[in-house]
């Protein structure tokens, strides 16, 4: 006989937009629109538009588990089709629209989506695609049929229910080598993901915030920002383009305290403060993700009274994993201390857990030296890719994330580079993420790449491609200068090359496969011609 027993409440998420439905009903939700309009709602509205949304979708056929792809930027009608196809019971795939074109026709076929919705910006992207895409049986622009879809319904409707472990979306690695591989979300996992980066050493999040989010709706499960919305009943301002100006416009206006994006918006972002003298608003805590930002970055983020936190994850967790939440002991650290802090991404958030094993599958040490494989499961990593036929981690349900990392005595997380991304110098390893952020470190160098190249002797030699600022020509002299202080002799590069800018991955990373593919055939002036590699004029012997 059972001493007592808890109810069964499933985690499903719209339970989440039941939450802020009741308790945070007018609680308001700005949308900057691409046309240059702004539309004011709430939370109880969006819920109302996601049930005909659901009721809608259900009139076209669509079936619990069935795919509902979006192709869009952040707005208010995007939003409602978060939630809306998911009160459906199907699937929602957020598209991104910066990936190639075999890229999108790849993984709209191979999530069997059924319906697209787009933005009319990416129309002509839909129309060139279409001939293309079989599975696709319907085509909803959200600019010009989604509102009339939507008035068609009465919103008399309840959320499909089911079990907790039901699938509720689907996002697509960015796919650098080979094809972009699904991950496919559950609701359980979701939810709790969603639960934990509201916590104060995480987004630090309430119905008091006012959150501006400015990655992407369509890029890795954004961030779970929708979902972690609705849990606190925040402010949500959502913006369409990432225009400076624009961003800058809202802080302003609409008291934006939390915001989120990659280290390129805020570059952009800082430019134009400076340029302008635009105001922050009452902005306060600025969180950093995809790729390290520079530490003049957080620098100046800190002077004009912005908390800044940097976040590590995968599409393949939810995609949080780490965040710099400040220590107990974050008041007697030296301004330095807290930038070397704050300059990593942190430490794991719970739900997550890290490890570090090198090539013999031996844990190491968290001593902030012993570098290897990152290793990585939770309640919210992935076991099995879409579609795929055995799961993608260990027996003890270990993902390897294909980073190389080190983890500090305090329990940080240093990433030191992609496996697939060191150099091998000599017989040992160059990072060259660490030898990029040395670089960004330069007055006058806006952004770098480091890549290996052959070279005779050595098996690799780094080559440093550098994006200077317009201002400051910064010279290659001077980059060496800097960067003898600031890494080991043998990783200084044995050539220095300025480019006008640096090719980036859909999701706005450096692309190392397209800087190798570019500089395959690249020469060090100083070395010798390789044998296999280069076209070596061999004399023929003379004849006697």
């Amino acid at each position: 006989m059972s001493l007592g027993a808890m109810q069964d409440w499933p985690l499903r998420i719209m339970r989440l937009m039941d939450h802020a439905e009741r308790e945070h009903a007018t609680r308001e939700i700005v949308a900057a629109r691409a046309d240059g309009t702004t539309v004011r709602t709430n939370w109880k509205r969006v819920a109302d538009q996601a049930r005909r949304m659901a009721e809608a979708l259900e009139r076209l056929g669509i079936q619990p588990g069935d795919r509902v792809a979006t192709l869009a930027m952040n707005h208010d009608r995007h939003l409602t089709a978060w939630f809306g196809v998911v009160g459906a019971g199907a699937v929602l795939h957020t598209v991104n629209p910066r990936l190639f074109d075999d890229q999108l026709t790849y993984i709209i076929t191979h999530a069997e989506d059924r319906v697209l919705l787009y933005d009319a910006a990416f129309a002509p992207l839909v129309q060139r695609l279409k001939p293309q895409l079989p599975t696709v049986e319907h085509y909803i622009c959200f600019d010009s049929d989604f509102d009339a879809w939507l008035a068609a319904e009465d919103g008399d409707y309840a959320w499909v229910d089911g079990d907790e472990r039901d699938p509720c979306g689907l996002c697509y690695t960015s796919g650098t080598t080979g094809n972009p591989k699904g991950v496919l979300y559950e609701h359980r996992s979701t939810v709790l993901h969603a639960m934990t980066i509201i916590a104060p050493d995480v987004f630090d999040l309430s119905a008091r915030s006012v959150m501006l989010p400015i990655v992407p709706m369509f890029h890795a499960n954004s961030w779970c920002l929708p979902y972690a919305a609705a849990i606190v009943g925040l402010k949500l301002v959502v913006c369409a383009d990432n225009k400076p100006e624009r961003i800058c416009q809202l802080f302003d206006e609409e008291g934006v305290t939390h915001s989120a994006g990659v280290p390129t918006v805020w570059l952009n972002l800082i430019d134009h403060v400076e340029d302008t003298g635009a105001s922050l608003g009452k902005l306060e805590t600025v969180i950093v993700g995809g790729s390290s930002a520079p530490r003049a970055t957080i620098r100046w983020l800190r002077r004009h009274g912005v908390r800044v936190r940097h976040l590590w994850g995968m599409t393949e967790m939810t995609p949080i994993g780490t965040v710099g939440g400040e220590t107990a002991d974050w008041d007697l650290m030296s301004e330095e201390e807290q930038l070397d802090y704050i300059s990593r991404p942190g430490r794991s958030m719970f739900g997550v857990e890290l490890r570090v094993i090198d090539d013999e599958g031996r844990v190491q040490p968290r001593d902030g030296e012993s570098s290897g494989r990152l290793q990585t499961r939770g309640a919210a990593v992935v076991r099995r890719y879409f579609k795929k036929g055995e799961d993608c981690v260990d027996a003890d349900n270990w993902f390897d994330t294909g980073d190389i990392a080190v983890i500090h005595p305090d329990n940080t997380l240093r990433l030191t580079d992609r496996a697939k991304d060191m150099i091998k110098s000599g017989g040992e390893w160059i990072s060259s993420i660490e030898l990029e952020n040395a670089a960004v470190g330069c007055t006058g160098v806006l952004e770098a790449a480091a890549i290996g190249i052959p070279h005779p002797k050595w098996d690799e030699r780094p080559l440093l491609l550098i994006v200077r600022d317009d201002v400051c020509r910064v010279s290659e002299e001077e980059i060496r200068h800097h960067l003898s202080k600031e890494v080991a002799k043998w990783w200084l590069p044995d050539a220095i090359e300025f480019v006008d800018e640096l090719p980036h991955t859909a999701t706005g990373k450096l692309s190392k496969k397209d800087l190798r593919d570019k500089y395959r055939d690249y020469r060090f002036p100083d070395a010798e011609p390789m044998v296999g590699r280069d076209e070596i004029v061999v004399p023929l012997p003379q004849s006697s």
